[in-house]
């Protein structure tokens, strides 16, 4: 729910923008204030699980999720919707931080821990674009409203389950610290650098305006990291990235979904305004990514990061999102979705499959039990910067291409299509240099081993079931 969430918005952004006014260059915002604070707190939330217990975390975050969905149902101009956004932001951020964790605790054996791992990338992958299909469903037959509203007694239900299913933890103590300054700091410098982004629409990348947010974003993040160099228990403990494998493994996730979060919210524009799609055939357009991923994530993907290790099935992933980037490149403005769009859903689709799973594998193979929750939200951390970035970035660049040629006379759909097809060729960029980074700097990680050793030849560490509650 939470991470459909991120996505199920995007097909109703024309009726957003429709019914309470946003202007193009703000429309972006609608994504963005979930994502900020969902990326910005997700490692003070993963803290907090260590130390308190992820039950009770992870609990109260799907309280607050819920709520905030209500009033986002309730909105009536853009700043209730943007408001109630960032308070959900804030709810999925104390949702998720802690699940990668506790799927670590609770399948200790390396082969049933792959297959979770699987199942745990469908969800978070597939989840996006299966919000494509509910929020163009629900738009269409209802309005905008129900795509939030129909959050409520779904979160109210997980709300009770969870109370009742999850074994409670009592994490750490408190004692330890869960560096509140170091969560300003960081989610700090996120929102600011996403503003600074999205302001070059208006006041152009070398303006003062842009560089001086961008400088401040940037000292907001080296006082974030000398925060925690020195804090006695930082909110990033900076062991977690002694590792090279872990450290890569996070940094090429945020470049891959920069360009896959951004495919999303540009394709679903492209096809309503260029081809002219309504909300539920945009929906059930776009759908062939989620069947990939899901095929991928939940089938292939964990036997084959078995047998050959994530980094082998990492590599073709990335190769096919790339691709399938780059083939929207080319979309033109009298397109049809079978030629155009299409060819490219399936490469995308089987790439994300292949390479999430691959990427969680290698990014919790370092992590001790103490420090699951924060690699966790580390892991959830880097995938959020990278789709509030990306989206930031691509969409801003998107407008302004548009903008350009809209005013030398180009006809909208030209504009737009051109516009589109820029972002969509930036985004292939950045998966390239993700697949180039993987190759060099994943070189040694996790080589396969012999096939009568094939279950533990999975990257992610064996850990001991705990006999009791953590302390």
């Amino acid at each position: 729910m939470v991470i459909l969430d991120g996505t199920v918005v995007n097909v109703a952004l024309p009726a957003v923008q429709r019914d309470l006014g946003f202007s193009p260059s703000a429309l972006a915002w609608v994504v963005n204030i979930y994502l900020v604070p969902f990326g910005g707190l997700l490692l003070l939330a993963g803290r907090l699980g260590d130390l308190v217990g992820r039950k009770r975390v992870f609990v109260a975050g799907l309280a607050l999720f819920t709520a905030a969905s209500l009033l986002c149902g309730l909105a009536q101009d853009p700043a209730t919707l943007l408001a109630s956004r960032f308070v959900q932001g804030v709810g999925g951020a104390v949702t998720s931080a802690g699940t990668l964790g506790m799927v670590v605790t609770l399948f200790p054996e390396a082969r049933e821990r792959a297959k979770a791992i699987g199942v745990y990338s469908f969800v978070q992958s597939a989840g996006g674009s299966l919000g494509l299909l509910a929020g163009g469903v629900l738009t269409q037959a209802l309005s905008w409203h129900w795509i939030f509203v129909i959050n409520v007694p779904i979160g109210a239900v997980a709300v009770l389950a969870a109370g009742r299913v999850l074994a409670p933890e009592r994490g750490s103590g408190l004692g330890r610290g869960a560096d509140a300054a170091g969560a300003l700091l960081v989610t700090s410098a996120l929102m600011l650098g996403v503003y600074t982004i999205v302001g070059t629409a208006a006041h152009g990348w070398a303006s003062a305006h842009t560089l001086g947010l961008g400088a401040a974003a940037l000292a907001l993040l080296l006082g974030f990291v000398v925060r925690q160099a020195r804090a006695a228990h930082p909110l990033l403990p900076l062991r977690v990235f002694r590792s090279r494998v872990v450290a890569g493994a996070m940094g090429i996730q945020a470049l891959m979904v920069a360009g896959m979060f951004s495919f999303q919210f540009l394709c679903v524009l492209y096809v309503q305004k260029v081809l002219g799609y309504d909300e539920i055939r945009t929906g059930l357009g776009l759908s062939p990514v989620s069947v990939a991923i899901g095929a991928l994530s939940l089938g292939l993907a964990p036997s084959l990061i078995a047998r050959f290790g994530p980094r082998t099935v990492l590599l073709p992933g990335l190769a096919l999102i790339a691709a399938g980037l780059a083939v929207l490149g080319g979309v033109p403005a009298d397109g049809s979705y079978a030629a155009d769009v299409l060819p490219a859903l399936l490469p995308l689709g089987i790439g994300f499959g292949l390479a999430m799973p691959s990427l969680a594998t290698l990014a919790m193979s370092g992590a001790t039990p103490e420090d699951s929750g924060i690699a966790s939200g580390m892991f959830n951390t880097m995938q959020q910067i990278g789709s509030a970035f990306g989206l930031a970035a691509l969409s801003t660049l998107a407008t302004s291409h548009t903008e350009a040629l809209t005013g030398h006379g180009a006809t909208t759909a030209s504009a737009l299509t051109s516009g589109y097809q820029l972002a969509f060729r930036v985004g292939a960029g950045l998966v390239t240099v993700a697949l180039v980074l993987a190759a060099t700097l994943l070189r040694n990680a996790a080589a396969p081993r012999a096939a009568s050793r094939e279950a533990e030849s999975v990257s992610v560490p064996e850990v001991k079931a705990p006999r009791q509650p953590a302390r």
